[in-house]
């Protein structure tokens, strides 16, 4: 075996942030997936029913913004949201361009059963709220810095913060 030098550390995989951010990413799919099977959901199709249980009737856009998603990846997305009957697509009266989306009865239903899902992964994680939140905090801190670096305004103006 190799001896490990100094000058090594940094290229070891259990010393990067981005591999412990990515693992755990993939841990949370692991527990999510059971929770949304149960709505018939996948996670990005969650995501999105989270966007409009917010704020319904909003552009395809701002939705894309908000999930950080182009809209090649969301249009198929949302045109299986509304093969499920969860949402529907329609035109903005005011601009033709603009496709606006909106829960269904269906849609607005399927909020009252996600309502465990937060719950349950609170539960899952063993964490508090409190240690919960200020992880994702300073995530979000970490996002924005990491934007800020490679001059996304873009990703700011979403949020307000431009």
């Amino acid at each position: 075996m190799a001896r490990k030098l100094a000058t090594d550390l940094p290229l070891l995989l259990g010393n990067q942030l981005c591999f412990a951010i990515y693992s755990t990413a993939h841990a949370f799919n692991r527990v999510y997936k059971p929770l949304l099977d149960k709505l018939g959901l996948t996670y990005p199709q969650y995501l999105v029913m989270l966007a409009l249980w917010e704020r319904d009737g909003i552009p395809v856009k701002n939705i894309g913004e908000r999930l950080f998603l182009d809209s090649g990846t969301l249009t198929p997305l949302l045109k299986r949201l509304e093969a499920a009957d969860l949402i529907k697509r329609t035109r903005s009266t005011e601009d033709e361009r603009q496709v606006l989306i909106a829960l269904t009865s269906k849609g607005q239903a399927l909020r009252e059963k996600a309502r465990t899902v937060p719950q349950a992964i609170l539960a899952t994680s063993a964490c508090s709220i409190t240690e919960l939140s200020a992880l994702k905090n300073d995530l979000l801190a970490l996002r924005d810095r990491l934007d800020a670096a490679l001059g996304d305004g873009a990703a700011f103006a979403t949020r307000g913060l431009a």
